[in-house]
């Protein structure tokens, strides 16, 4: 990031950055642009003076949605903590007077959807943090800390629900259900539905993934119940206890969702393979500058909920000054901040050989000796000097074979074509699709 964010003389004081949740680097790169709008021609800083409001603009709905954004999730995991209380209360009540596991596993189950709502509001409020020197991007990843509580939350509820489902089955107990305990897990399931429903939209309004799960889990509890409402009509109408075996099959549901929500979570605090889409309209937006001839070396960091930092390489024709790109990779980073929000913190900057005949066929030749294998997916950055005799490109290699085999065998394959260059080929890391 110090490679484009140097100090400003005269820059005295960056206690609060511009956006909520960025760097001071990133502030410094505003006040730097509006040096350069004060160097330009009159036309031009009237362009740079709309963009700037447009930033300034999008700054403040920034630290407004951020607000909005925890008092939502907030309000959301309220509303489900006393729902599902008020469930436990009922459910429980109707378990033990018609001693019925399903039923009291099922008001176990509830208990656990309450506390995963007391679990998001603390990494809700624990997210929203104001970055600080120690964490610099903020406290966003939290969140994912409180989705594996969560997440251990309902698996731990799973595995014991299953156990005791277990001995009863062994050691079978005769239900009594009422007109009242039917009418009242009828209720529950209606509940169910519209808590589910609700959290569900909320959490994907503002982007929460812990929000999200318990929507999602809720209207699977709805399932659940039903099935346990199933069994008690059953009994009821035929005399056939299934109590144990409804109580077994719920559990083991509930241990499923436990692990694919610890899974999930997993994946997004190990990191996991962008989107296709974001990258393409990434590469949309940036492909949209006239000097750029490709983007590559995509890679975005996620660092919470709509918290996105993202680096990448642009491919530029040789002829330009440092000064140009300097002003090229500016605007890439505005555009692509304001479209998508993303904060792109570095830009690298590949060279192209805009004006030699005999590097473009070199080119042509390196390329197709390259992509003649499959575990080569890309090949970019090719800059071919042909005075000082110099080749250097980079190569995206699957992960089919190894990096360093694959290094030897391109090495040995180029060097027959051009024994007079000397080479540098970098192997790339599948990260993304290209």
């Amino acid at each position: 990031m110090n490679r484009f964010f140097s100090k400003i003389p005269g820059e005295e004081r960056l206690d609060e950055p511009l956006f909520v949740g960025i760097t001071p680097s990133l502030f410094r790169w505003n006040l730097r642009m509006r040096s350069l709008i004060q160097s330009e021609e009159p036309g031009v800083a009237r362009k740079r003076e709309v963009k700037k409001t447009k930033m300034s603009e999008l700054n403040n709905d920034i630290a407004v949605l951020s607000a909005n954004r925890e008092k939502t999730i907030v309000k959301t995991s309220v509303i489900g903590i006393l729902s599902n209380l008020l469930l436990v209360g009922f459910k429980l009540f109707v378990g033990l007077v018609s001693n019925s596991i399903a039923v009291i596993l099922d008001a176990v189950n509830n208990l656990s959807d309450a506390l995963s709502s007391v679990v998001t509001i603390i990494g809700a409020k624990l997210g929203a943090k104001q970055p600080d020197k120690k964490h610099p991007l903020g406290y966003g990843r939290v969140e994912y800390l409180s989705s594996m509580i969560i997440a251990a939350l309902v698996l731990y509820a799973g595995l014991t629900s299953l156990v005791e489902s277990v001995k009863k089955i062994f050691s079978p107990e005769t239900a009594d259900y009422s007109a009242l305990s039917l009418v009242i897990i009828s209720v529950a399931i209606a509940v169910k539905i519209v808590l589910g429903l609700y959290v569900k939209r909320q959490g994907e309004r503002v982007h929460s993934g812990a929000l999200v799960a318990s929507g999602s889990d809720a209207l699977f509890d709805a399932i659940l119940s039903g099935s346990v409402l199933a069994s008690a009509v059953v009994y009821l109408l035929w005399g056939l206890s299934l109590e144990a075996y409804v109580g077994a099959i719920i559990a083991g549901f509930i241990v499923k969702a436990g692990l694919e929500m610890m899974i999930e979570t997993l994946n997004d605090i190990i990191g996991k393979r962008e989107d296709p889409e974001t990258i393409k309209a990434l590469k949309e937006i940036i492909r949209k500058e006239e000097a750029v001839l490709g983007v590559y070396d995509v890679t975005l960091f996620n660092y919470g909920p709509d918290k996105n930092y993202g680096s990448l390489h642009v491919e530029l024709p040789d002829h330009l000054n440092v000064d140009e790109v300097d002003r090229i990779t500016r605007r890439i980073q505005s555009e692509v901040y304001e479209q998508t929000g993303i904060i792109l913190t570095g830009i690298g900057v590949y060279s192209y050989n805009s004006s030699n005949d005999e590097a473009a066929q070199m080119r042509n030749a390196v390329q197709k000796t390259v992509l003649s294998h499959d575990w080569a997916l890309q090949l970019h950055g090719f800059y071919a000097d042909t005075e000082k005799k110099t080749i250097r490109f980079d190569v995206v290699v699957s992960f089919d074979i190894d990096r360093n085999e694959a290094l030897k065998i391109l090495q040995d394959e180029v060097h027959a074509l051009y024994a007079d260059y000397e080479l540098l080929i970098v192997p790339d890391v599948d990260v993304a699709d290209l």
